[in-house]
C-alpha cells in the first residue's frame, strides 16, 4: 500500500500499489561508520539522537512507507516511541538529556533500522491510525490504510456530502481482511450502535487483531472471524462493508523493497494487476448488503482498470490528504447491476 504518516493525523492496513523507491544517500563524501555504542556513549540529547538516525537512514538509503515517507519522520518516530513519549510532540523534548540506559535503547533501535530493514513499527511493536495505537507485529502488515482517514471524515455523520448520514443507524458492520483489526476497531468508535465482524484468512493475523480489540475492550462488540472473504458469513448482511485488501500486482510484488518484504506476502499480492481479490469481492458483496447499504473498498492504483472493466458503473472514488482515486464507495444498488 502507499506510503502513509503514522507520526501525523490523517494517513495511515494496506499494501504498496508501486514499492516507493529507494532514497540515495545524500552526502558529498561518505560518513564515518558509528556503531550503537559509539552513539550510545557519545549522543546526550533527543536532538542528537534524531539527527543521528537522520543520518544514518539517508546513508542507508532506507525505504519508507509504513507510516512515515521521510527518514526525519521515520528517525521522529522511532526515537519518541523508543523513549514512550508522545509521538506528536517531538518539539518540547528535543533538549531533553538521556539516561545511559535509554540512550543504548535509541542507539541499538536505530542501528536495528538499518542492518535489518524492518519497518519501524515491527521494531516498535506499534502503529498508529489517526493518533489511535495498535499492537503489530510480522504476523500482520503494518497497518497504514486510507480508510482510517476516511472514517474520521465527514462522509460519517457530518454535514454536506455523507456516505452515511446517520453513524448511529448502522447496527451492523463487516471489516473484509481486518489484519491487525485496526479498521474494525476505528469503526466500532465511528458507529457507536455497531456490532463489528472482521474475517480475515490468515489465523496469525487474527491473534494479533484479538490483542488489539482486547486492548481496545471490545470483545463484546467486534467478532474475529477466520476465513475465505464472505464464505465463513453464511447470508449475514451489513450496512457497512469496509476493505483494504491485497492489491499488488504481480511486477509490483517482484520489486519490493526489503521493507515490504518483511510483511506477509499474501496480504500484500493479488494476482497479475493486483485486482484479483477486488473483483471477488465486487462480485459478492451484495449478498451481503442491507437494501440501503454500502461497500468502502481500497485498491491502490487500479483505477483505470476497474473503470474499464465496469464501464458502466459510477464508482464514487474519494479523497485523501495523500491520495485520490485509491479508494471507493458503491452502493449495493450498483452492486446489484453489475
Amino acid at each position: 500500500m502507499p506510503p502513509r504518516s503514522s507520526t501525523k493525523t490523517a494517513p495511515s492496513s494496506g499494501t504498496p500499489a508501486a514499492a516507493p523507491p529507494p532514497v540515495p544517500p545524500a552526502r558529498r563524501f561518505p560518513l564515518p561508520a558509528v556503531d550503537a555504542a559509539t552513539a550510545a556513549a557519545e549522543l546526550v540529547t533527543v536532538r542528537d539522537f534524531l539527527r543521528h538516525a537522520v543520518s544514518r537512514f539517508r546513508s542507508a538509503g532506507l525505504v519508507y512507507g509504513h507510516g512515515t515517507t521521510t527518514a526525519y519522520d521515520e528517525a521522529a518516530f522511532l526515537v519518541l516511541e523508543t523513549l514512550q513519549l508522545p509521538i506528536d510532540q517531538l518539539e518540547p523534548y528535543l533538549d531533553a538529556k538521556l539516561t545511559p540506559a535509554e540512550r543504548r535503547l535509541v542507539a541499538d533501535i536505530v542501528e536495528a533500522r538499518v542492518t535489518t530493514r524492518k519497518p519501524a513499527p515491527y521494531l516498535t511493536g506499534r502503529a498508529y491510525i489517526q493518533g489511535v495505537p495498535f499492537h503489530v507485529d510480522e504476523r500482520v502488515i503494518v497497518p497504514r490504510s486510507y480508510i482510517g482517514e476516511l472514517l474520521f471524515s465527514d462522509l460519517f455523520g457530518g454535514d454536506g456530502f455523507t456516505l452515511v448520514e446517520d453513524p448511529t443507524e448502522v447496527g451492523r458492520v463487516l471489516d473484509l481482511c481486518t489484519g491487525s483489526g485496526c479498521l474494525a476497531i476505528l469503526a466500532a468508535g465511528i458507529f457507536p450502535d455497531a456490532t463489528v465482524d472482521a474475517v480475515d484468512l490468515s489465523p496469525e493475523a487474527l491473534e494479533v487483531a484479538r490483542i488489539n480489540v482486547a486492548e481496545a475492550g471490545l470483545e463484546e462488540r467486534v467478532s474475529l472471524i477466520q476465513g475465505d472473504l464472505f464464505k465463513p458469513l453464511k447470508g449475514r448482511r451489513y450496512d457497512v462493508i469496509l476493505t483494504n485488501p491485497p492489491y499488488v500486482s504481480a511486477e509490483a510484488m517482484a520489486e519490493l523493497p526489503p521493507e515490504y518484504r518483511h510483511e506477509p506476502q499474501m496480504a500484500l499480492g493479488s494476482g497479475e494487476d493486483g485486482l484479483d481479490i477486488v473483483r471477488r469481492i465486487l462480485a459478492e458483496a451484495h449478498r451481503h448488503l442491507t437494501e440501503e447499504g454500502g461497500l468502502l473498498c481500497e485498491i491502490g492504483t487500479g483505477r483505470t482498470i476497474l473503470e474499464a472493466e465496469y464501464p458502466d458503473t459510477e464508482f464514487t472514488w474519494l479523497e485523501t490528504a495523500e491520495s485520490f482515486g485509491e479508494v471507493f464507495w458503491l452502493t449495493r444498488e450498483q452492486l446489484d447491476d453489475l
